[in-house]
Formats: C-alpha cells, structure tokens, sequence
C-alpha cells in the first residue's frame, strides 16, 4: 500500500496573505484620507469574493482583493505626487479593463 494520496493537492497560489491581512488593510484604509471612497468599495469587494470562495471552497478571490488593494495603497503616493505635479491623466485605461474584468 501506497503512502501516496489519491488526488491531486490543489494549485496554492504563489503568494497568501498572512491570516490578518484583510483586517490590516481595513484598518490602513480607514487611516487613509481617500477612505470615505475606498472603504465601502473595500467592504463590497471583500463580501463579494467571501461569496465566491464560499461557493467555489477556494481563496483565490479573497487572495486577488487583498493584493489588489495592498497595491493600491503602495502606490497611492505616486499617484498623488503625479496628479499634484499637474500632469493630464486623461488618456489612460482603466486597470479592470486592461485585465479583461469588469470595472468595480
């Protein structure tokens, strides 16, 4: 008898965030001054892909919110500094669409 398993283990994403990373993020954007924009698009996204992951037993949604708003907060500063340097950002896509998913 084989000590082996009979099924294949699932794919584990490169990077998982630390247990408590979704409520440090929370917690980083209530401390931001754009929260009053991003906390309830936060909160909605967050419940959305709880309900993914329910229905589907994987965390890969949860894992791409987490990422998608620590890098949103990463570069918030360049965004500013770029913005305040007056520069025109008109003729730019938006990020969701350049990923082929739709705009949140």
């Amino acid at each position: 008898m084989s000590a082996q398993p009979d099924h294949a283990p699932l794919p584990v994403p490169a990077y998982a965030p630390a247990p408590g990373a979704p409520a440090e993020l929370l917690a980083r954007l209530r401390a931001d001054r754009r929260a009053q924009q991003w906390v309830p698009v936060f909160e909605a996204e967050w419940a959305q892909a709880l309900e993914e992951s329910r229905a589907t037993f994987s965390l890969t949604t949860l894992y791409e919110v987490v990422h998608a708003w620590q890098a949103r907060l990463a570069s918030a500063p360049a965004v500013d500094a770029f913005v305040a340097a007056g520069r025109d950002e008109s003729g730019f896509m938006d990020m969701a669409e350049l990923r082929g998913r739709p705009g949140r």
